[in-house]
């Protein structure tokens, strides 16, 4: 005869937005969270505050979140594979998975060394041109 397990987990609010920030920053494309003024991001940096990641825990599990995301990058897909991720982390870890998430995206960021693509310059046909194809039109 086994016996059910009984009883319950305590989970603190600061084990579950650790759980989503490292599942939010494990997503290819995420560059950081984009919260708030520049006193918000400095109290981030302390561990008073965390800009860009809110939970509402009550009769619903609410997760907001406001991103970064790198430029160039597909931001709905970014934004979808987000959502998978914290989806995914939560209901493994807590056997739970959140009613909402609100994704924002903040800023778009330049990463080093990654420029802009600039259009191709468009070039004037010359007289030559076609013959330069290798196409015979008559």
């Amino acid at each position: 005869m086994t016996a059910e397990p009984t009883g319950r987990s305590l989970v603190t609010k600061r084990a579950i937005r650790d759980l989503v920030r490292s599942a939010v920053l494990s997503v290819y494309g995420v560059s950081g969270f984009a919260g708030g003024r520049s006193a918000g991001r400095l109290l981030g940096r302390l561990g008073l505050a965390h800009p860009g990641l809110k939970l509402h825990l009550g009769a619903t599990f609410e997760i907001e979140l406001n991103l970064t995301v790198a430029y160039g990058l597909p931001v709905a897909e970014v934004a979808r594979q987000v959502e998978a991720a914290v989806r995914y982390t939560l209901g493994h870890a807590l056997d739970r998975e959140p009613d909402t998430i609100a994704i924002r995206i903040g800023r778009l960021r330049h990463e080093h060394g990654i420029a802009p693509a600039a259009p191709p310059p468009a070039e004037e046909p010359g007289t030559n041109a076609l013959a330069a194809s290798g196409t015979d039109v008559a």
